[in-house]
């Protein structure tokens, strides 16, 4: 399995930004998707997570009502979209897959992560 992310970029405090993540190699409708972030100084954290067959979702509780993850099934592509971005939303996102049907909040519960993509927030 294979996780390409991208659609990082510079974006004002109060914006957004669509971040994605591509996905090959697997039966997708058995995986469950992460989003993580990493802030500079700071362990990685969970984000936000989606049940590829059943669209559950679950999100860090800073981020609820500004983040969405959603996912295409055609373009094999989960991406977090991100509202109202804070500066402390600053970050290199990463995008994680676990072969399971299942809510997972820790990183060591996904098998197969993607390169990050950098998220700046200026305020």
């Amino acid at each position: 399995v294979q996780l390409q992310a991208s659609g990082g970029g510079l974006v004002q405090a109060g914006g957004s930004l669509r971040i994605s993540c591509t996905v090959s190699g697997g039966a997708f409708s058995s995986y469950t998707m992460g989003w993580f972030r990493q802030r500079t100084g700071k362990e990685r954290e969970f984000v936000a997570s989606i049940i590829w067959s059943s669209d559950r979702t679950t999100y860090e509780d800073s981020v609820k009502g500004r983040f969405t993850i959603s996912r295409d099934n055609a373009k094999y592509t989960v991406y977090l979209q991100m509202d109202s971005l804070k500066s402390e939303d600053t970050a290199v996102y990463y995008c994680a897959a676990k072969r399971a049907l299942a809510v997972i909040t820790t990183e060591y519960g996904y098998d197969y992560w993607g390169q990050g993509t950098q998220v700046t927030v200026s305020s």
